[in-house]
Order: structure tokens, then sequence, then C-alpha cells
């Protein structure tokens, strides 16, 4: 038998997709491990030198719309500086009944914000190796602000949504489990000065990035 049409790149992604749909219709015969996480409420109301200012709250339409199974928004503020940052996280246990996080990129311009900068990049959080997020510059009216966000499954952090699409599908079919969390910070810019917003985002990540690790499956 030859494979030679696989050497098409518009073959191999059909093949790719039709494994993947394989893999996920197997997978969903069996009946799924939730791995339990602790509850997001719970979540420290001091990190190192980050106080918590002011516990947000999503109403119930809203938790409606996002279907995740646990939600967190809070705005902290360092003690040791003037600074603050808003924390975000949208944790779902399970995928496999059409929930999924909604990414800001659609979320934020529905909102009314506008993407001025996109790219991605890495942050030191004191992990093996720097974590990749998705960094925003946005605006509403004359309002700045920086956006950091990515996808955490197990052990694994991801800022594509096409790369996170995909390990859900890899780790239902190898560990029969497809729980991810959406994490987000934002942080306003200042005088517009961006590089102190960027800043101020990556170290606040730094700071809760091993704390969030505590509160997801692992």
């Amino acid at each position: 038998m030859s494979f030679a049409f696989l050497k098409s790149w518009p073959a191999r992604v059909v093949t790719i997709l039709l494994l993947a749909q394989a893999g996920v219709m197997y997978s969903s015969i069996r009946p799924e491990m939730v791995p339990p996480g602790r509850p997001l409420a719970q979540f420290p109301i001091s990190i190192g030198t980050w106080q918590l200012r002011q516990e947000g709250y999503v109403d119930q339409e809203t938790q409606a719309v996002l279907q995740a199974d646990d939600l967190l928004t809070r705005m902290y503020a360092d003690t040791a500086a003037p600074r603050a940052a808003d924390l975000y996280i949208a944790a779902f246990r399970s995928q496999r009944n059409g929930k999924a996080p909604h990414s800001p990129k659609n979320c934020l311009p529905g909102a009314g914000w506008t993407p001025l900068e996109q790219n991605e990049i890495q942050v030191d959080v004191g992990a093996p190796k720097p974590i990749s997020v998705n960094r925003y510059v946005i605006a509403h009216g004359d309002a700045r602000s920086v956006v950091l966000y990515w996808y955490q499954s197990r052990d694994r952090s991801v800022a594509s949504e096409y790369t996170a699409k995909f390990w859900v599908v890899a780790d239902a079919i190898r560990y029969n489990r497809t729980d991810t969390a959406l994490i987000r910070v934002i942080v306003p810019i200042v005088n517009q000065d961006t590089q102190a917003a960027d800043r101020t985002a990556a170290d606040f990540v730094k700071a809760v990035f091993g704390t969030i690790r505590q509160f997801l499956p692992a």
C-alpha cells in the first residue's frame, strides 16, 4: 500500500483530524476520569507582597455563558509598590459536553476592548523553564491595559488556543481526562508606561503561578 499521498500537507492535516476524531470517539465511550481540584474560593488573599484588594463578582447569567466549573476573579495590589493586577481563573473539570474556555481574544472585543498589540512572550515563573503566554495591549476609550493569558492543563502551560485543543484530545486519549483552566492577568497602563505594566504583569504571574498550580489538578 502506498502512502505517498501523505507527502501532501493538506492530506496530513486531514489524516491528523480523522485520527483525532477517532480518538475522541474512542475515549468518549469510557467513563471520564475527572480529577479533583481545590475550590478557587480558598485561593489565598495574600501571596508574597501581593494582597487582595477587591473580590470580583460574576453574575449568574455570565456564569451560564462561561460554563466553567469554578471561577475566580480578583484584584491584587502590591504592598511593596504602587501597582495592581486583576486575576481571572476559569477552571474546567471536563470539556466533553461542549464546555471549553472562552478565549480572551474573542471576549475582550465583545466587552468593548480594542486590541492594539498582540504577541506571545516567555515569562520566567521559576519552573524548570519559562512558560509561553499570550500578550495583548487593549484599549477602551482612553484606558489602556496589558493582558497576559494562557491555558493550564496538568503540568502544561500553553499559549495557543489550537495547541491547547490538540492537547485536550491527546489527554483524552492517553489519560481519559479533558480538564483545563484559562488564566488571565490584566494590568492597567498608567501614564502611558507600557513597559511598567509589562513588568507588573510578569512579576504578578511569577508570584502567583506556583499557587495556581496547587489549586488545579496535577
